[in-house]
């Protein structure tokens, strides 16, 4: 089964803002990614190419990283994910930005079933808490803060 999943925002920041908040993916003062409220994403090294880690029982390693513009993640875990996914800093003009997530892969055996009831709604989750984190330290706001499903509360819970 092929899955082509992407979360985007236009943030009112230049594209190097955006790139900045990039550049401190899995740091310890990472600004993007929602560690406060979902699994920290480590890396066995600084963000570039090679780096390897993951979050939760997801597994990758970096196999691209343009700073500040462009990284991609190669998926190794959990079994049965086949694919990437990546962040890309695009600028739209002079004054804004568009942050975009993309993941693509196939999943096969098991993750057929784990992907669509189990990580998907995980995943778009943890992306609009990423996204709004990326909007509130560019611009000071998240104009439409993420809500969590009653479905994804109870796969949190039953997570823990």
């Amino acid at each position: 089964m092929g899955v082509y999943n992407v979360h985007e925002r236009l943030l009112a920041a230049k594209r190097s803002e955006v790139g900045a908040l990039m550049e401190t993916l899995a740091s310890g003062d990472d600004k993007l990614w929602p560690h406060d409220s979902w699994p920290a994403m480590v890396l066995d090294r600084p963000l570039a190419a090679g780096a390897a880690g993951g979050h939760g029982p997801v597994r990758y390693t970096v196999t691209a990283h343009v700073p500040s513009q462009w990284v991609r993640f190669t998926f190794s875990g959990p079994r049965g994910f086949h694919g990437f996914h990546e962040y890309t800093a695009l600028a739209v003009d002079e004054e804004h930005t568009l942050l975009r997530h993309t993941l693509a892969m196939t999943v096969r055996g098991p993750a057929r079933l784990t992907w669509p009831l189990v990580f998907r709604p995980l995943h778009d989750a943890c992306l609009q808490d990423s996204l709004d984190r990326a909007e509130l330290a560019c611009c000071g706001t998240a104009t439409r803060p993420a809500h969590r499903s009653r479905y994804v509360r109870l796969l949190r819970h039953l997570m823990r």
